[in-house]
């Protein structure tokens, strides 16, 4: 789907701040506020805008160690891969799962308290999933760009 500047425009105040009223978004776009439903509503409907979610401060929830950890399979078979995939989206820490190409297999990123909850994290959990052949782990000293926003 092509979105026009006022969609996009839309998009992008969403994206900045998804509890704006659609009174607040005509005042910003100069439509209606029900041009400004209406198209909100197609958005939604065309997936677009998949979904609204409140982002949580990882510092406020003693969840500020974030960790990239690289996943090589033992093999790159069907077998392997629907495992392993199965089983990494039961995992509470991991925020994301990436299938990749390059020297890994999938990038998973993961957020814990410290350095002993990754720990245990590894030892309890991941480690445990068959067919992980190896692992290589990257830790953030801080986060110089961090946005959910998709520029259009």
């Amino acid at each position: 789907m092509n979105l026009d500047k006022i969609d996009k425009q839309i998009v992008h105040l969403l994206q900045e701040d998804a509890k704006q009223t659609t009174k607040e978004i005509s005042n910003k776009t100069g439509l209606s506020v029900t041009a400004v439903y209406e198209r909100i509503k197609k958005l939604e409907r065309d997936e677009i805008i998949m979904k609204y979610v409140a982002l949580v401060n990882p510092k406020k929830v003693s969840k500020s160690f974030l960790v990239f950890c690289h996943i090589k399979l033992g093999q790159h078979v069907k077998e392997f891969v629907t495992t392993f995939e199965k089983e990494v989206v039961k995992l509470k820490e991991v925020l994301e799962c990436h299938h990749v190409s390059g020297d890994y297999d999938y990038i998973l990123k993961l957020r814990v308290k410290d350095m002993d909850e990754y720990r245990d994290f590894m030892l309890t959990k991941l480690t445990t999933i068959k067919h992980i052949g190896s692992t290589h782990s990257t830790f953030v000293i801080s986060d110089i760009k961090n946005t959910t926003s998709i520029a259009l």
